[in-house]
């Protein structure tokens, strides 16, 4: 593949802003500069800097990002900065045939909630991830505002019903961690689900924190609003059980 080709793959602008940034000599292929636009390289795996910035070329972007509080998941937040503010230029810009371009986040977190969020460029995977008929885990840790009960734990498990819906949603698990914590897993994504279950039941949730996706947890090293790269490894754990 052409080198400015590579470029606009990877998000890195149009086509002509491309060649331009191989023309003007800032990019280099394996630590060696490059100023032919359309000389080849074999794409997979190819490592290269854009004016001094590190990148690896992905045929498509599969991403966990610790979403901290006070940031929307949308492409136009109404009153809190967007989340693809965390993400740097390329990730936000990649072509993409039919649709927006750039990373999508699949499911989203209320501005308050954070935890981890997948994002990705790949429809597949997204419906993969995002349809409410794959039923992926999620599990939330939850803080309530009062002590939570047995009954409170059973009524969870049991089933209970929301204001627009007549039929009852369960939780997959429900485990007491501490008098005011929850450890809660859902197979559903309505809308502030735990939220409501929880005032459901009596009580009111504090603080929400999403720390697994089906069997990947968000790794300890990853801060608040910082993101990385999946690995295969990681992207089969996303995927189990679906």
């Amino acid at each position: 593949m052409e080198l400015q080709e590579i470029l606009y793959s990877q998000g890195f602008g149009a086509r002509r802003t491309c060649l331009g940034l191989v023309q003007q000599g800032l990019v280099t292929v394996g630590g060696a500069l490059v100023t032919d636009p359309h000389e080849e390289f074999e794409p997979e795996g190819l490592r290269f800097t854009v004016e001094g910035r590190p990148w690896r070329y992905h045929a498509k972007a599969y991403l966990m990002l610790h979403k901290p509080a006070g940031y929307e998941c949308s492409q136009k937040p109404s009153a809190w900065p967007s989340i693809y503010t965390l993400l740097p230029a390329p990730l936000r810009q990649r072509p993409v045939k039919g649709g927006q371009n750039g990373v999508q986040a699949i499911g989203r977190l209320d501005q308050d909630t954070t935890g981890l969020l997948l994002l990705s460029d790949d429809g597949a995977f997204i419906h993969r991830m995002g349809s409410p008929k794959k039923h992926v885990a999620k599990v939330y840790e939850v803080t309530t505002a009062d002590a939570v009960d047995e009954r409170q734990v059973k009524r969870l498990l049991e089933g209970v019903v929301l204001d627009d819906d007549p039929r009852p949603v369960r939780a997959a698990a429900c485990e007491e961690v501490t008098e005011h914590t929850l450890r809660l897993t859902l197979t559903e994504g309505k809308y502030h689900q735990v939220k409501r279950m929880l005032a459901a039941v009596g009580n009111r949730v504090t603080a929400l924190h999403r720390s697994r996706i089906g069997d990947l947890s968000l790794p300890d090293d990853l801060p608040p609003g910082h993101w990385r790269c999946l690995t295969l490894e990681q992207r089969a754990a996303a995927q189990a059980a679906v």
